[in-house]
């Protein structure tokens, strides 16, 4: 029962990937066809983040009124309704009905089993959790790249939204195999505590700033890279720019796996300090000036790996550092501060490089990559001061 479980929950994350790559995959296309500016698609982004930030905000109470299996199921179900929203939009306006859904079921799921994992398994667990984020997320852009060879880019959404909806299906069949954790695992000694509680607490305020510069640079990846790759290197086909998508994902589910393996020998801060390093590699191989596209590629896939265990670890570390009883409300707020990075960030390039150039996509990317390390020591700071007081 413990091991379906366990495969249900990776199938989740697996279905939490699916969605959050196809726009960037998608996009060189989706603007011709609508016949707006490269830009615009910040603007897209920005709102599905923006609904994200929403349910994530409110995630704390859904957690203490909700067991995660319904909410789950919910919100996978908006998902699928998002992608189908946007397979049939014939506009660039209809877009932003459709992110409604589309966002507020990414982040219920993400809270949600995040705290859930968080607090009742290991730290391989949660960086496996995210290797199968990094699944669903590399399938996608190859799936719009599939799409745009033999279809277009509508049926890149409609044909993921179909994968959603079998998984959908396997999350209602795994309903029995909850009712163990109903009882106990899910409900703490104490109670949880509030948002504005949870804000008090030595070294919080610290993590949401390095969580918005980890998603700022994160997301600005997953929605530009394709466009980089468009507007630097000569030569290459639509359906192969596509497919660039994916190779920050990749990396990610690269990291995320090793991460697995290693990361109850190694703990939590020593992979993040080795993440954060691979990562700036990665982004100082893009950053030279060699005009084919396969250094490039490859400092997207390493500066993926860097980032893989990032994530995964400072969410694991939110129990230890603060507390059970405010995992719930810390978790919340990391994920509504990374919501924040990801709806205007992506957007602040896309202004940014249509006005200067996508060459400067590596340089941004290292300013986030900086200020992710430099918060998060700062925050150890913090911490063991208030232990040692």
């Amino acid at each position: 029962m413990y091991s379906l479980l366990i495969a249900v929950i990776y199938l989740i994350f697996i279905s939490l990937g699916l969605p959050d790559s196809l726009l960037g995959s998608g996009w060189p296309t989706m603007q011709i066809s609508f016949g707006v500016p490269s830009s615009y698609a910040g603007y897209v982004s920005m709102s599905i983040s923006f609904m994200t930030i929403i349910s994530a905000l409110v995630s704390p109470s859904m957690i203490r009124r909700f067991h995660t299996k319904w909410i789950v199921i919910v919100s996978i179900l908006l998902t699928v309704l998002g992608l189908l929203g946007f397979s049939f939009s014939v506009s660039y306006l209809q877009l932003f009905l459709f992110v409604i859904p589309y966002g507020l079921g990414a982040g219920a799921i993400d809270s949600s089993v995040n705290h859930y994992v968080a607090n009742n398994y290991s730290g391989a667990v949660m960086n496996f959790l995210h290797c199968f984020y990094g699944v669903g997320a590399v399938i996608s852009p190859n799936i719009m790249a599939l799409a745009l060879s033999r279809a277009g880019w509508n049926e890149g959404y409609r044909w993921t939204a179909y994968i959603q909806m079998g998984i959908l299906f396997v999350c209602i069949m795994s309903l029995p195999l909850w009712k163990k954790s109903e009882s106990n695992a899910e409900k703490d000694e104490e109670p949880a505590a509030g948002i504005r509680e949870a804000l008090k607490v030595p070294g919080v305020k610290l993590t949401l700033v390095a969580f918005f510069a980890y998603c700022s640079g994160e997301c600005t990846c997953f929605l530009w890279t394709s466009s980089y790759f468009a507007g630097v290197k000569e030569g290459l086909s639509d359906g192969m720019i596509a497919s660039f998508g994916s190779l920050i994902f990749g990396g990610l589910m690269l990291g995320r796996l090793i991460s697995g393996f290693v990361s109850d020998k190694v703990g939590d801060r020593a992979l993040i300090r080795i993440g954060i390093t691979l990562e700036i590699i990665g982004i100082v191989l893009v950053m030279l000036p060699i005009s084919h596209y396969l250094p490039a590629a490859a400092g997207f896939v390493i500066t993926g790996c860097g980032m893989g265990p990032v994530y995964p670890a400072i969410q694991h570390m939110a129990p230890v550092n603060f507390g059970k009883r405010y995992s719930a409300p810390v978790i919340g707020l990391q994920m509504a501060s990374a919501y924040v990075g990801s709806t205007f960030m992506p957007m602040v390039f896309g202004i940014l490089q249509a006005r200067v150039g996508i060459w400067i996509m590596p340089f941004y990317l290292l300013i986030f990559a900086i200020m992710n390390m430099g918060f998060l020591e700062s925050t150890y700071v913090v911490l063991n001061k208030a232990r040692n007081a």
